[in-house]
């Protein structure tokens, strides 16, 4: 049986969430784009440290074996907020133990105490785990996702 801790990762969690990235680009196969161009220590800490921005890690025996990355986006139709996870991850030899389903419940106290309404995700379709997961925690919606480019060419 797997025993492990969820942490909500502060502006002092510096190496952990360095950790953190590592095991998405693992889990997500991307780990140039975790880990090669990190941030520096102090855009770390103002992020880990800013009100919209939740890290969590799951860690057994001190180790990252998994994680979460979500923004806490205010309204402006009412006092309230949402909470959007941008990425949640788990190490391969973690999985189906119930580290992504502790994450999210951890994310849910988090937003019941921060005024939240809703937590949202979304996830692509061929992947099957995700949706599995998500399904059982949550009402599926199914949306269309656009990706629009900034105007880097303004000045």
């Amino acid at each position: 049986m797997s025993t492990f801790i969820v942490r909500h990762l502060t502006a002092a969690d510096i190496v952990p969430f360095r950790s953190l990235l590592a095991v998405m680009g693992e889990a997500f196969d991307e780990r140039d784009t975790y880990t090669r161009a990190q941030p520096d220590h102090a855009y770390l800490q103002k992020l880990l440290g800013g009100p919209h921005f939740i890290a969590l890690a799951a860690l057994e025996n001190g180790a990252v074996i998994g994680g979460l990355a979500a923004y806490e986006l205010p309204k402006f139709e009412q006092a309230r907020s949402e909470i959007y996870i941008y990425d949640l991850a788990v190490a391969a030899a973690h999985r189906r133990k119930g580290v992504a389903t502790a994450l999210i419940e951890t994310l849910k106290d988090i937003g019941a105490k921060r005024g939240a309404y809703v937590i949202y995700v979304q996830a692509d379709p061929p992947d099957a785990p995700a949706v599995a997961l998500y399904g059982k925690l949550g009402t599926r919606e199914d949306v269309l996702h656009f990706d629009i480019a900034v105007n880097a060419d303004r000045d």
